[in-house]
């Protein structure tokens, strides 16, 4: 080997050093956004166990732990019941829109009938619709026929009525499901309720996990709909709503507005972790076939 060749062998490759310097770039860059986003989480955990006198100081963290935060909060008057009323809108929201949005996304996916592409645009504009326009009309028929203000029943029952985003997201990854598993389905005598019921549900589940998931955070952070309907009956709060109220009577005590703010956040996060996969998976996967 000539001593041209042992000094070539030795330096590193241009294209080599080139691809470590951008590897290198792109995994700073990942690493500082992930630092934005965790770093809030971070310091509300930890002033949530800071104690009265340090959460008013500029120490970062704390010393001792003060847990019992989280315990004070949690037998707070009110919080469990916030808690009770949230997971029942949450729970309740999110089975009603599976429930009738399914049928529907099924229907303007796979019937053909005159009028599908109009109704499929109609289900489109809902969704650009936003829901300030419509909540004096909606409320006056709450309030005056029905005379459910001051309850969370304006919020769930609407929602046995379908959800225009999750009849496109649900429409939009049955289109991906090849048709001869249809076909197949109704050669063997399955009508259109069991071929959905057997064959298209199965089929996407990661969809229906996205659209689950997507319906209890919305139902878990609303605030809007809690303020117009339930604002009057604090036995009918939800948690984003009573922790402005909790926020207003221990304005001074950070740490245990930042317990509460735990509190409210764990649920989601806890789901979130065991179900990221499916999640993850339904969004990735959903098709924009038209």
């Amino acid at each position: 080997m000539t001593t041209t060749q042992s000094i070539s062998a030795v330096q590193p490759n241009p294209y080599r050093r080139r691809a470590m310097l951008e590897w290198i770039a792109v995994h700073s860059f990942a690493v500082g956004l992930a630092l934005i986003f965790v770093l809030p989480f971070v310091f509300v955990v930890l002033t949530a166990l800071m104690s009265d006198q340090q959460s008013l100081t500029r120490d970062l963290w704390p010393n001792p732990f003060a847990w019992h935060n989280l315990v004070d909060v949690w037998h707070t008057s009110g919080f469990t019941t916030w808690w009770r009323n949230t997971l029942l809108y949450a729970v309740c929201g999110t089975a009603l829109t599976l429930l009738s949005s399914l049928p529907v996304a099924y229907a303007l996916a796979y019937f053909r009938f005159r009028g599908r592409n109009i109704a499929m645009m109609v289900v489109i504009a809902t969704m650009m619709l936003p829901p300030q326009v419509s909540i004096i009309p909606l409320y006056l028929v709450w309030a005056q026929d029905f005379h459910l203000t001051g309850t969370l029943w304006p919020l769930i029952i609407p929602l046995a009525f379908g959800d225009a985003f999750s009849i496109f997201l649900l429409r939009q990854f049955m289109l991906t499901v090849p048709p001869a598993y249809l076909e197949a389905a109704k050669i063997d005598g399955c009508g259109d309720f069991r071929t959905m019921l057997r064959v298209v549900i199965p089929m996407i589940r990661p969809a229906i996990a996205a659209v689950g998931l997507f319906q209890f955070f919305y139902c878990w952070n609303d605030y809007f709909g809690p303020q117009i309907y339930a604002s009057e009956n604090p036995g009918a709060w939800t948690l984003s709503y009573g922790l402005q109220s909790f926020k207003s009577a221990h304005h001074t005590d950070w740490n245990l507005t930042m317990a509460a703010t735990v509190l409210v956040m764990a649920p989601v996060i806890v789901l979130f972790f065991f179900a990221q996969k499916a999640f993850i998976e339904g969004v990735t996967l959903t098709g924009v076939k038209g």
